[in-house]
Parts: C-alpha cells; sequence; structure tokens
C-alpha cells in the first residue's frame, strides 16, 4: 500500500534521526515492531479512532499492551502519531523503521526456507556461506516449507537463491518439455 509507506516514511525517519546516537536503536526497533504488532489488531485501532477517547488514553492503552518499558523517543512518536490520527499506519513505520537500522549497521534481513528444521550449528554454518555468497551481514528467520522437499531457498531483499529440490525438479521439467 503506497499510501502508508508515504504516510510512515517521515515518521521512521524522525524517529531514527533521534535514536541515531543513542545505543538503544536495536531496542528502540523492537519496541516499535511490538508496538506495530498491537497497532494491527483491528479492535485496538477501532478503539484508537473513537472519537469519545482521548489521544493520552490511547497512548496509555498501546504501553500497557506493550508491557515493556517505551523509550522516550518511542514514546514520543506513539503520541504523535496517535493525535494524528496515524495509528493504522504504525505496522508500516516499523517495518521502515526497521530497514533504516539495518542499512546504518549494514546488516540484511534473510528468509530461509527449508524443507526442515535446521539446527543451531548447521544454520551459523549455512548463514556463514551465506554471508559470502551475499557480500553482507545477514540476520536469518528460518522458514519451514514441506513443500521444497529438499535444500533450501534463500531470500534477501529481492535476491532469491533457490538450491531446493523443487526447483531442481522445475528447471528438469522446463528443459524435457522444451
Amino acid at each position: 500500500m503506497a499510501e502508508l509507506a508515504t504516510i510512515a516514511r517521515p515518521y521512521a525517519e524522525a524517529l531514527f534521526k533521534a535514536a541515531a546516537g543513542s545505543p538503544d536503536l536495536a531496542a528502540a526497533a523492537q519496541q516499535l515492531k511490538a508496538l506495530g504488532e498491537v497497532a494491527a489488531d483491528p479492535q485496538l485501532r477501532q478503539f484508537a479512532d473513537s472519537p469519545k477517547v482521548s489521544a493520552g488514553q490511547v497512548v496509555e492503552l498501546f504501553t500497557s499492551v506493550v508491557k515493556a518499558p517505551l523509550a522516550a523517543s518511542v514514546k514520543n512518536l506513539l503520541a504523535v502519531v496517535v493525535e494524528n490520527g496515524r495509528v493504522a499506519a504504525l505496522p508500516e513505520i516499523a517495518s521502515q523503521f526497521h530497514a533504516l537500522v539495518n542499512a546504518e549497521s549494514g546488516v540484511s534481513d534473510a528468509t530461509v526456507y527449508s524443507a526442515f528444521d535446521i539446527a543451531p550449528a548447521q544454520l551459523a554454518e549455512v548463514m556463514a556461506s551465506l554471508e559470502k555468497r551475499f557480500g553482507r551481514k545477514l540476520s536469518a528467520t528460518v522458514v519451514v516449507d514441506a513443500s521444497l522437499i529438499g535444500g533450501i531457498r534463500v531470500v534477501v531483499g529481492d535476491e532469491v537463491l533457490d538450491t531446493s529440490v523443487q526447483a531442481r525438479l522445475e528447471q528438469m521439467r522446463v528443459a524435457l518439455t522444451a
């Protein structure tokens, strides 16, 4: 949704500038992610959009649901977002802030799809190999997808490395039918 991305960008950039000098940049990203997850709940968004509820009450509700203490910069951002009626943009703000933090630290998010669970030791080896292959530090999320049959598929941004059995079978099918 381009409109939410356009709305969210200034908020994410402002929080990034406010928290950039702070050693709690990663903590701010986690707190903002938690706020984004809370804002994704339709009932909470409906409560936040109600004209009978004050902005202070909405902020108080969000901070109580998150349970972890929020950094001052994150709490200020939440207050501004609520006052401006942009609660629906919080998940996108969190996403864009996470992208800014990753760009600053030189880390990219990688989603590793595997047919089976990957042991932590194996994952460390795979990630070391993938970091060499992609030429940057990666933060991995593993997703089990039995349809791959075997092997892995790695998605880093818009790059895909597919070494799965399913992909090889598809390549063979295309070669045989051509």
